[in-house]
Formats: C-alpha cells, structure tokens, sequence
C-alpha cells in the first residue's frame, strides 16, 4: 500500500527580510515533513523563527529559497489566487486571539469560511461542527457573550466546518485557563486521532507540546533537536537547554 502524501513538507526553505547590513534570515535551510494524521508541536525560544515557519508552509509568507509542498502541491511560485483558492480547501487556522467577529454570532462566525469561499453553509453542517465541540447550546451567542475558552472552541469549529486536511494553530492555548486549554488540546487529539487530520502547532508551553505526537526545535531560524512522543519534563529540559 503507498503511504499518504505528507500534506506539508519544507524543503531547503529559507526566509530573510531587509537588505545588506540590516538583513535578518527568519529561517535558514529548514526542511521538515508534517506527517499526515500526526500532530507535530513547534517550539524554540523567542525569534527562533517559529511563526516564520508556520506561515512559510501555510503559504502566507513567501520563501526566500527552497521549496513548499502543501497537499502534494508546488506553491514556491504559486500565484496569490492559487493559493487563496487551495488553502481555502485544504487548510485551517486557529490563533491565541480567536479572531471571531464581534457583531456575528458563533454559529455565524463558523459558516464564514464557507460563505468567503462560495459556498452556502449548511446550517447543519455549521451546528454540526459547534456541537463538535461542545457548544450546541450556544450557536446564537456572540463572543463578548462566550468564555475565552468558549471563543476558542468556537474558532475551531470555524476551521474545522471546511474539513480541512490540515489545521496550522499558532499559540491556541496561550490566552486560556488551564481547563480551557485542556478541553482544546483534547479536541485538536480528537481532529487528529478521529479524523486523520495534520495539526501543526506553534506553541511555548511544555504542556500543551507533550499532546503533540512530536515536537520540532527551533533556535536561530535552524532546526535545532526533534522530540517524538514528547512527556511535558522533557520538552521543559530541551526547551531550558536552547534558551540557556
């Protein structure tokens, strides 16, 4: 039986800004492949180019050299209606500060993506997804009407309703109490476990990587160690070893 294809894969990818003396690289020749159905966490001390490298697979930040494979497609050289159109099939985005509409309620805010791409949402569909994760009582809420926690639950609903293959989340648990972060963690275990979907998650604490199935080291815009089957203790050690 042939393997599935990695749906993100960086090859040789680096990522500089400015010019000359003022030059910064971001990411220096970082290659690294996101198994599909795995869920790998990011992490690396502050500047070590870790939402660099999630942007640069996600195709919203172009590379400077290298290539980017997203769903077994080149995108390197992609145009910009290219990849709109395919990151709106194929990926979705969970970020600490939720970045739901004040003025919709949640059950609006999760039909969104398919209105911006087209399509006409299926309230089933969109109740389906908030019932998902726990919020089937509150599809009429607004944000300022939810928890952080609530609001959080409701932006993963929002990237899961398109059924995306891969779902990139960019410090989904920094602005949560330690319950409601331990209620999204276990529904990213459950997209990945359940539905065979990739995450990929730029996170800075140890707790949160140990959900993940393995955790990649960034330091300097390099890779720096990878970790499988990471325990909460050691991603702290390695973490500490980095920053020291």
């Amino acid at each position: 039986m042939t393997a599935p294809v990695a749906p993100v894969q960086l090859h040789q990818v680096t990522r500089h800004y400015g010019m000359g003396e003022a030059r910064v690289n971001a990411l220096s020749e970082v290659s690294v492949t996101f198994p599909a159905g795995s869920w790998t966490a990011v992490m690396g001390p502050s500047g070590s180019g870790k939402s660099t490298l999630l942007h640069c697979a996600a195709g919203l930040d172009r590379v400077s050299a290298g290539r980017v494979l997203l769903a077994g497609q080149d995108i390197t050289h992609a145009t910009d209606t290219a990849l709109t159109r395919l990151r709106r099939r194929t990926l979705g985005f969970v970020f600490q500060d939720f970045n739901l509409i004040g003025s919709l309620t949640a059950e609006q805010n999760v039909a969104l993506p398919l209105k911006l791409a087209g399509a006409r949402p299926s309230r089933q569909d969109v109740r389906a997804a908030l019932a998902h994760v726990g919020l089937q009582d509150r599809v009429r809420h607004r944000p300022r009407e939810l928890s952080g926690g609530q609001q959080q639950r409701v932006a993963i609903a929002r990237a899961m309703v398109t059924r995306p293959s891969v779902l990139f989340a960019d410090e989904p648990t920094g602005a949560l109490d330690t319950n409601s972060a331990r209620t999204v963690l276990a529904l990213l275990r459950r997209m990945v476990d359940g539905a065979g979907q990739t995450v990929v998650m730029v996170t800075h604490d140890p707790v949160a990587a140990a959900s993940a199935d393995a955790v990649v080291f960034l330091s300097d815009g390099r890779i720096a160690d990878r970790l499988p089957r990471p325990t909460a203790a050691q991603v702290a050690e390695r973490l500490t070893r980095l920053e020291g």
